[in-house]
């Protein structure tokens, strides 16, 4: 297990029992969170797109559920949307290049954290675009996103791609519309208060 932990390259360690369940707003229950945390979604080949601002708890939640995953055998892969965007854009070597699209798509769940901060220019959207259609029905994605749907025209080039690549997602998926007040904020604030 260790070694699928470390294969998974998370950025840190972050479990459900950390997760502060009842600052969910109320169209996501926590029967469902345990739900998705039993991985049936991965064996069901289903995705997970989470949306919301920043400091709702997408990160620590997509992180807890590829731990989960790990511990259940699963091959997890933890991205930043940005970070493999730049990683695929510089495997400049046709090799090097089909070795980390390989990466992705033999990952039982892929990861794909923050979609939402930076744009992507035709050939970053087209290689992008790819690793998620090669896992289309396949395999299972987690996209974290501060953006709504219909503001993904703002990160890549093309429309027709964006649908494409909407459409792909949210088929057999779950949405979480995880939208509320930061965590982050509200903590802040709370101890300026003190």
């Amino acid at each position: 297990m260790m070694n699928r932990l470390a294969k998974a390259a998370f950025p840190f360690e972050k479990t459900l029992d950390e997760f502060q369940m009842d600052r969910l707003n109320s169209s996501i229950f926590p029967s469902f969170i345990n739900e998705l945390a039993s991985c049936d979604f991965i064996k069901k080949r289903q995705n997970i797109i989470m949306i919301g601002p920043p400091g709702r708890g997408k990160t620590h939640l997509s992180i807890a559920l590829g731990m989960k995953a790990c511990r259940a055998g699963f091959k997890v892969l933890f991205k930043n949307a940005a970070v493999l965007s730049t990683q695929l854009t510089e495997a400049q070597d046709p090799y090097k290049l089909e070795k980390l699209q390989k990466a992705t798509a033999k990952a039982d769940l892929l990861i794909l954290d923050e979609l939402s901060y930076i744009s992507f220019n035709r050939h970053q959207s087209e290689l992008l675009f790819q690793v998620i259609s090669d896992r289309s029905e396949k395999k299972s994605t987690i996209v974290t996103t501060n953006l709504p749907f219909s503001k993904w025209t703002d990160l890549f080039e093309n429309d027709t791609m964006v649908s494409a690549l909407v459409d792909r997602l949210t088929f057999h998926s779950h949405v979480l519309d995880m939208n509320g007040v930061s965590y982050r904020l509200e903590q802040s604030t709370n101890s300026r208060a003190l």
